[in-house]
């Protein structure tokens, strides 16, 4: 056979990835076979060898996949090429045809047996097969192959099973891997990965430790211990973690990767002193590291350390810091806290997308809005550049809101039910359409909204809550307004705006002392104004009318705009 055309047809996909050749248009190689066919160098090769050559080329480039396969396939096995044979495989790999892969790599390694790639290859196929129990003997030759790259191929090992459903079975197949070198860092590491990914944290953690016993500079297990102990028992054990990390750190003080978490888990404990000191540390030998600038500037933000936050988010602005949007938000939030209000809108209006695109444009029409332009802050919603259904939702509900403050509650139903009309199943449509549906006196396109909702989440507390408290305060249908709060309850129990409700039911049907009790415990947990209203009410029937005086002047003083208790107010101290 004549190698030189062999070659010809097959460099481009041995050394191309497969999209790339299945898009390109016809190529070089194949036209040079072509010439080479054309001028009669075909010694040793019959026609039907050449013709399928040739169709496996231009089946390729036309992006028939299975054509192709088909071609290399059977090419394979009447050459016995292990070119051809390798190109088989990966045609039937990409083409998910496993068990034809499988077959093509077999020949592949009677062709080249020592060949590391054909025995890589044969791995993974067997993982995407899910082939498990086929695999202890090719990656036990393929880590006995390579002595010297024998701690980088165990940490591949849980690359390689990242995907495999089964994880006990996983486990147990590094157990097999791993056993022939107890004294092998990588090894126990590898063990300590797949225990955890099975659930069993105590056996992670134990393999970690082995780990780090033979090799104690090695940061990775050290860091997995640590994650394995914030995971145990579903309880964060951060002071465990955290002197797990400061140990480390005593040994290797110059640990960026584990200085870095340990000051993320000291954020978790709240403890923002010792955090702020281990980011200083950081910060001072690597201020250019926007890993380390932009935890910086979040920790100042949060403890209202507003000149470092402002100083810390300029930077990652001169730095390699993907995402600038989150800089520019977070500079517009710095610039806000300090009373800067046209440095926040600037800030605000230059983020150009990502994650804080929409907060971003709902800040900046805010602050228009607080400055007497609500026109110009519903135009810059309205012009916000988003495609996605959720976002479609968010900017919606950003102009509610900006409508409902400024009492246009016309406008704001309009802006809800346009959006719900685009999207009339979408969950948080429904609900806001409903709420601002009763406020301009559609009480039964609310009701349908919210049951609505309710028959799409049945486990919606807020659906039950809002539709029973609509009833019970207007006074209808009280039994069937108990029973869908009593449902909320049920689901969120805790929610102070819910035990409302269920106070308010009760006093609408007469239970005054269960109403009181109810209404007691849900201001206890939330000093609202409206639940401040109507334990008042309660109250005030019974007879209790300084204590109630009392407590609408307490609610008055924190919100003297709040439409209820100025309801309240008019209706019992006119």
């Amino acid at each position: 056979m004549s190698s030189k055309l062999l070659a010809s047809l097959i460099s481009m996909a041995l050394f191309l990835p497969l999209g790339a050749a299945q898009a390109a248009p016809p190529s070089s190689e194949a036209a040079a076979a072509a010439r080479l066919v054309r001028a009669g160098e075909t010694e040793g090769l019959t026609g039907q060898v050449v013709f399928q050559l040739l169709l496996g080329e231009v089946a390729l480039q036309r992006g028939q996949l299975e054509l192709a396969l088909s071609a290399y396939r059977d090419l394979a096995l009447r050459t016995r090429d292990a070119g051809v044979v390798r190109r088989a495989a990966e045609l039937a790999g990409a083409a998910q045809q496993y068990g034809v892969a499988l077959e093509m790599v077999r020949l592949w390694l009677e062709l080249e047996p020592e060949s590391q790639s054909a025995r890589q290859m044969q791995a993974g196929l067997l993982v995407l097969a899910g082939r498990l129990d086929e695999l202890d003997g090719p990656v036990a030759e393929m880590l006995a192959a390579e002595p010297d790259n024998l701690g980088t191929n165990f940490l591949s090992l849980n690359r390689l099973l990242a995907r495999y459903p089964d994880k006990a079975a996983v486990q147990a197949f590094v157990e097999r891997m791993a056993s022939p070198y107890p004294k092998l860092p990588e090894a126990r590491y590898a063990l300590a990965l797949a225990a955890a990914a099975a659930g069993q944290l105590e056996r992670g953690r134990a393999e970690a430790r082995q780990a780090q016993v033979l090799k104690p500079d090695w940061e990775a297990p050290v860091l997995l211990e640590a994650q394995l102990i914030l995971r145990e028992k579903g309880e964060p054990r951060i002071a465990e973690a955290a002197q797990l990390l400061n140990d480390y750190l005593k040994r290797q003080p110059d640990s960026t990767e584990v200085r870095l978490h340990l000051a993320r888990v000291l954020i978790g404990a709240k403890d923002y002193h010792q955090a702020r000191e281990q980011f200083d540390q950081l910060l001072r030998k690597d201020p250019d590291n926007p890993d380390v600038v932009y935890p910086v500037a979040m920790l100042a933000l949060q403890e209202k350390d507003l000149e470092t936050a402002r100083t810390q988010f300029t930077r990652l602005l001169e730095l390699p810091f993907p995402d600038r949007g989150a800089a520019r938000y977070f500079l517009g939030q710095v610039e806000e806290a300090a009373g800067n209000k046209a440095a926040a809108l600037a800030h605000y209006e230059q983020v150009p997308g990502g994650a804080q695109y929409l907060p971003a444009r709902a800040r900046a029409a805010q602050l228009l809005a607080d400055q007497g332009q609500l026109d110009a802050g519903l135009l810059l919603l309205r012009q916000s550049n988003v495609r996605a259904p959720k976002e479609k939702v968010q900017l919606a509900q950003a102009e509610a809101q900006l409508l409902r403050e400024a009492g246009r509650h016309q406008a704001a139903y309009g802006a809800l039910s346009g959006a719900l009309k685009a999207q009339p199943e979408q969950p948080d449509l429904l609900y806001d359409t409903a709420l601002a549906a009763e406020k301009v006196g559609r009480t039964q396109e609310m009701e349908t909204h919210l049951k609505k909702l309710i028959k799409l989440q049945p486990d919606n507390a807020h659906a039950y809550n809002a539709l029973g408290y609509s009833l019970a305060d207007r006074n209808l249908r009280l039994k069937e307004a108990h029973e869908l709060i009593a449902r909320a309850v049920s689901l969120a129990p805790a929610d102070p705006f819910i035990m409302d409700s269920m106070g308010w039911v009760l006093y609408r049907q007469g239970k005054l002392a269960e109403s009181l009790a109810t209404l007691e415990k849900a201001y206890g947990i939330k000093a609202d104004p409206e639940i401040a209203a109507h334990l008042g009410e309660v109250l005030w029937k019974l007879g209790r009318r300084d204590e109630a005086r009392a407590l609408w002047q307490k609610a008055v003083a924190a919100a003297p705009d709040n439409e209820a208790l100025q309801a309240t107010l008019k209706k019992f101290q006119p």
